[in-house]
């Protein structure tokens, strides 16, 4: 099994020697984990810096010491794929952000489509984005990754135009393309942009906009997914068909 990921501040290239975990990170470490002295940690700030480390030693309840490798770095994934994801009901918003980490999304754009039951305003809105943020963190870590995906604010429609306008592809998620996604000529390198519908859909007027962007609409297969988990799903197929996974 592999070592498990723990979150830092800051990690300095190169830096090597004794560094202590401590708050929120240390006490799941030793409180949590149980780790021993002789085990194996990772610790990244999530920007794609990371060291491996042995476990020298526990204090109290909170602290755990390693003995810290050099600082490596990974470099970004190519071509990073965004999924802009329209706002869900409940909580199933956080199980679109912790799949989608969980599989590899490097970005994810939070989207108050037309259709969405859930709007995000004042400190409602400002909550459910903390929310998706530390999802995204506690997942990163699960799954073993030093660089976590970006959870941007979120965006309107006319904002979700505009960054499709840049993507080197652009695709939306909706039941009237005539192409699959699966068989789609995709780009080695640059941006890919996915947006992904409410559960009531993307509206004509915004397909419409979408579309004048660069943004074509491809379907996944026969059946339609939650927008939970139709995210999940697309970003697998563009990470197995880009070579990512492979």
């Amino acid at each position: 099994m592999t070592a498990p990921v723990f979150l830092v501040e800051h990690l300095d290239a190169g830096r090597g020697g004794r560094y202590v975990l401590d708050g929120p990170e240390g006490r799941h470490a030793v409180s949590v984990k149980r780790l021993r002295p002789g085990e194996s940690v990772v610790l990244t700030d999530g920007d794609g810096r990371w060291a491996e480390c042995e476990v020298v030693d526990t204090e109290g309840k909170d602290r755990l010491i390693v003995d810290m490798g050099p600082v490596a770095e990974e470099p970004p994934e190519s071509p990073r794929i965004t999924v802009v994801q329209a706002l869900p009901k409940g909580d199933r918003g956080e199980l679109a952000v912790e799949t989608m980490t969980e599989t590899g999304v490097d970005a994810i754009v939070p989207w108050a489509a037309a259709r969405c039951i859930t709007q995000w305003k004042g400190e409602r809105g400002a909550k459910a984005l903390g929310k998706w943020r530390a999802t995204a963190r506690e997942a990163g870590k699960q799954s073993r990754r030093v660089r976590f995906p970006e959870v941007a604010d979120a965006a309107t429609t006319k904002q979700v135009a505009a960054l499709l306008a840049k993507a080197d592809f652009a695709a939306v998620l909706h039941e009237s393309g005539d192409e699959p996604l699966a068989t789609v000529d995709l780009p080695a390198e640059g941006e890919i942009v996915l947006v992904v519908g409410p559960e009531g859909g993307v509206s004509p007027e915004e397909l419409a906009l979408f579309e004048e962007a660069g943004a074509k609409a491809y379907v996944l297969g026969r059946t339609v997914l939650r927008t939970s988990t139709a995210g999940t799903a697309a970003a697998a197929v563009l990470l197995a068909r880009t070579g990512r996974w492979s």
